[in-house]
């Protein structure tokens, strides 16, 4: 059961404009991932911030795809920046999850900062270039976002395992906010992380611990992590000092994320 939300020790502090919880992309498995559809359902369960994964089409429009490919979840085929925009806009990106999700489209950038700025929302963009598309899609991003969120208090976050699309995103727009995105624990963090102008790391939950998150706060970052779906473990970093938490749980932890204070 979901402890109330006063025996979880969240993080918080100035400067720091963003929630605890974030729903992975949009609403974690309950819909189509990186769709409009999936983002109203996170909405709807509470989260107050999301997590998704922006691309590039081959004629430069930014939107919302984790693979490389598009068979996974939609109804094409083949290297997804192969494909221009108006290709892309005609796939059904809902159908391979439910019925009730059949037509859904892909999602763009654009599309998505109108239904966030509308509904005082906020968002994780983690930037996921296709082959050989590092520098283009870390520049084009950065400079969308720059765009689309100008003049708004509260910036989304961009975060990428890709190093090169960090670098390329950092000397686009370096006022944007960066997070260096780690599958496994590395010795290097801190010196990747500070050469990046990062203002976090997010880590895969099982190489976090109470010692790393306090390593990473005495350098000067946040710490965050993907993708936490168990109550207790959830509890357990809480208490250690996480500041955020990246979740497919929506149904689960959407109370603690209504109660939170931000």
């Amino acid at each position: 059961m979901l402890m109330p939300m006063n025996k979880w020790q969240i993080n918080g502090s100035a400067g720091w404009p963003y929630p605890f919880w974030i729903a992975h992309r949009g609403a974690g498995k309950l819909a189509p991932e990186n769709t409009l559809a999936a983002f109203r359902l996170g909405a709807s369960q509470g989260f107050a911030m999301f997590e998704c994964d922006v691309t590039l089409s081959a004629d430069g429009e930014p939107y919302l795809l984790h693979d490389a490919r598009l068979e996974r979840t939609t109804d094409g085929a083949g290297v997804a920046v192969a494909r221009t925009w108006a290709e892309l806009s005609c796939l059904d990106a809902g159908s391979w999850h439910s019925a009730p999700y059949a037509g859904e489209p892909l999602l763009r950038l654009g599309a998505l900062a109108v239904w966030l700025q509308a509904n005082d929302l906020m968002v994780n963009l983690e930037i996921k270039p296709g082959p050989d598309d590092s520098l283009r899609c870390g520049e084009v991003v950065a400079n969308e976002v720059a765009r689309l969120w100008l003049g708004r208090s509260v910036l989304p976050l961009l975060s990428s395992f890709d190093v090169s699309a960090l670098q390329a995103a950092q000397r686009a727009q370096p006022d944007l906010p960066r997070a260096l995105l780690l599958e496994h624990w590395v010795d290097d963090w801190r010196e990747q992380a500070a050469d990046l102008g990062c203002v976090a790391l997010v880590v895969h939950h099982p190489h976090l611990s109470a010692e790393r998150i306090d390593w990473i706060h005495q350098a000067g970052f946040k710490a965050l992590t993907y993708t936490v779906n168990e109550p207790d473990q959830a509890q357990a970093l809480a208490a250690e000092g996480l500041d955020g938490l990246i979740t497919d749980r929506v149904d689960l932890f959407g109370s603690a994320a209504q109660e939170q204070i931000r």
